[in-house]
């Protein structure tokens, strides 16, 4: 058993894992680009069907000219508590791979589960370093699609607002009594061991 952050987990495991937590109270202070860099490099080395890679990040920094066009790709609710994070990341997913040894692309089934795979290293080193990687998907697909200028074969997955930590007080009163980290499903639920069943 481990435990850390206020968590208790059913099976030994590293603490860093009980230490990430999605919050949306943010401080407002910028991330360096060199240490959001490093978030990308561990999201590089993410595993993926024929080693695709299929996930692509846009992104922007605070105060910089990108900024204002994620952050207004934002619904209100999460644009309430993004304004404080110190970057905006949309996280995309190519929809095709070409196999090794062929010179074709074909869709690939994986793209999302794979995409999905790089934001967990993402958010895990996000952690690592002191910030605060929270996904969302309360924004515009459809306008990210033309602002972003994104081509036909990929999917848009996930905004991702990064940030340092700050004291609940800056969200929404709404927002304040959930601002803690929360648990998890038991693996009861979750993992079955032969086949499938639903009622678990």
């Amino acid at each position: 058993m481990s435990e850390a952050n206020s968590r208790v987990a059913d099976h030994p495991i590293d603490p860093d894992f009980l230490e990430r937590w999605s919050a949306r109270a943010f401080t407002g202070e910028a991330v360096p680009e060199a240490e959001l860099m490093t978030m990308f490099e561990a999201a590089r080395w993410a595993p993926s069907s024929y080693n695709s890679q299929p996930w692509r990040y846009v992104y922007a920094l605070r105060d910089t000219p990108s900024w204002d066009m994620l952050f207004g790709l934002l619904n209100e609710m999460n644009a309430s508590w993004a304004k404080d994070a110190g970057a905006l990341i949309v996280a995309l997913s190519k929809s095709t791979l070409l196999p090794p040894g062929k010179d074709r692309e074909i869709p690939s089934y994986s793209h999302s589960y794979d995409a999905g795979a790089g934001g967990a290293y993402l958010a895990l080193q996000a952690s690592m370093l002191g910030w605060t990687a929270h996904a969302m998907v309360g924004f515009d697909m459809d306008s990210a699609f033309a602002k972003l200028q994104v081509p036909d074969g990929y999917r848009v997955e996930a905004a991702i607002a990064i940030g340092r930590r700050g004291d609940k007080s800056r969200l929404p009163e709404a927002m304040q009594a959930r601002e803690a980290p929360n648990g998890r499903l038991p693996l009861a639920k979750l993992v079955m061991e032969g086949h499938f069943r639903p009622d678990a």
